[in-house]
């Protein structure tokens, strides 16, 4: 074992085990222990003492749309790591599909990991893409290390990803079960989505009554009866219906092998809350009402729910017209889903142990990256530094993310990330970033 070159020292350490004054000592990039608060130091080793900061685990963040190379003027790998960093992430998961090439075959999976490599701040992974007609792309896909498949049952909004019908979405899911693969789904039925009323306007009462909770139950009851079916690992992204929990329940104590998640804003936000116009709230599926919001607590707190990502999507501001039906859907979160959540979360009686297991430990665990998510001996020393009682207002300019939209602008949050650390080495310290020395992660071979 390489010697300590590194100890870490908070009143407040959030372990596995719960929540502990402790020292953390790193050596080579990696959690060597976790000692008494007052262990001594070794000798030569550099020694940061947080006082009653919390020491969390850097979170992981599997549902990013980076959208570069080809529509980096939305976003692009620079500043969303850069977003990342400064909100307390270490590893995030980039989405196949808004950039171009999107990454349905190997060699567009070449293609992005160039484009990646220099500017990357955390390290990134990759989701591959399953699209009609690239069933034979997935087995390639899989073995150059993408971490799952991702695909639509509805439009995703870009031409260059179309969603897949039944009958394809079955030879994908057949396909990818046969490797052992995930597949992750944006599960919104279209037959729902095309009898409701279509949006116009500026009001979003009229959006929301466009994408009705039906579509999402619907859709999810299917992947359910088909991952059943073909004994397949799926995933479903994004759940803003509450009324799919109990299916979602029933399918997990049978056995049926699927994960769950849900983002900030449908944990945060309010239909009720969203001022005509406001399209900085438009997403698909969309935020619905407090009651709504509830009840996906609910499922966080009994399990249903396993994990909390950002599904950050952003877009130029010229595509955030204040029409609802005509703006692109997409939420600007990544640096600020930590304080939104810890926020939501303390009002409710959680604790930053719930905290750090839906957005750091569950997520690793999602993406099989078992050397992440947690601060115990043996994974890698990313960290968040926390202050969870002070509070900020969000000022969309202090941002860095490329466009300064985000539904989250004015509000004020509790929990203000001091610092960031990637395999232990400060990349964030509360004002700067360090020059980008995140890495590429492939899908482990027994994930």
């Amino acid at each position: 074992m390489s010697e300590t070159e590194l100890v870490l020292r908070s009143t407040r350490v959030v372990t596995p085990q719960g929540t502990r004054a402790a020292s953390v000592t790193v050596a080579g990039g990696t959690i060597t222990a976790v000692l008494p608060h007052d262990a001594e130091a070794p000798a030569g080793a550099q020694v940061r003492d947080f006082g009653d900061d919390v020491l969390l685990p850097g979170l992981v963040d599997t549902h990013v749309h980076v959208n570069d190379p080809g529509r980096t003027e939305w976003e692009g790998f620079w500043t969303a790591t850069r977003a990342a960093a400064a909100g307390g992430i270490t590893t995030l998961l980039d989405m196949p599909l808004n950039s171009l090439p999107p990454t349905t075959t190997a060699a567009h999976l070449d293609t992005k990991r160039a484009v990646a490599r220099p500017k990357a701040h955390v390290d990134v992974g990759f989701w591959g893409g399953a699209i009609p007609g690239n069933v034979k792309e997935l087995r390639p896909l899989h073995d150059a290390g993408v971490f799952g498949f991702k695909c639509f049952l509805s439009p995703s909004g870009v031409d260059e990803f179309p969603e897949l019908d039944q009958e394809q979405l079955a030879a994908a899911l057949g396909e990818i079960a046969g490797f052992g693969g995930l597949l992750i789904v944006h599960a919104e039925d279209p037959g729902h989505l095309g009898a409701a009323p279509q949006p116009h306007g500026p009001k979003y009462a009229d959006f929301l009554a466009s994408r009705p909770r039906a579509s999402e139950n619907d859709a999810i009851a299917g992947l359910i009866g088909l991952a059943r079916r073909l004994d397949a690992r799926v995933h479903v992204l994004h759940l803003s219906s509450s009324d799919a929990l109990p299916l979602i329940a029933a399918a997990k104590r049978e056995g049926v092998k699927i994960t769950v998640e849900s983002c900030p804003h449908f944990l945060t936000l309010t239909a009720e809350e969203i001022p005509d116009g406001a399209t900085e709230f438009k997403c698909c599926p969309p935020i619905r009402e407090a009651a709504n919001r509830d009840a996906l607590w609910e499922g966080l707190a009994d399990g249903t729910l396993d994990c909390i990502v950002s599904d950050h999507s952003p877009s130029t501001a010229d595509l955030k017209t204040a029409d609802f039906g005509a703006a692109w859907g997409g939420i600007s979160s990544l640096q600020l889903g930590l304080p939104a959540i810890w926020t939501e979360a303390r009002e409710r009686g959680h604790t930053l142990d719930d905290v750090v297991r839906w957005m750091a430990t569950a997520p690793a665990a999602l993406a099989g990256l078992g050397h992440k998510g947690a601060i115990e001996p043996g994974r890698e020393a990313d960290f968040a530094v926390l202050a969870p009682e002070e509070t900020f207002t969000v000022d969309p300019q202090a941002l860095q993310h490329r466009n300064k939209i985000t539904a989250y602008a004015g509000k004020t949050l509790h929990g203000v990330v001091r610092s960031t650390w990637l395999r232990g080495r400060e990349i964030h310290d509360g004002t700067t970033l360090a020059a980008p020395t995140g890495r590429l992660l492939e899908r482990p071979h027994h994930a």
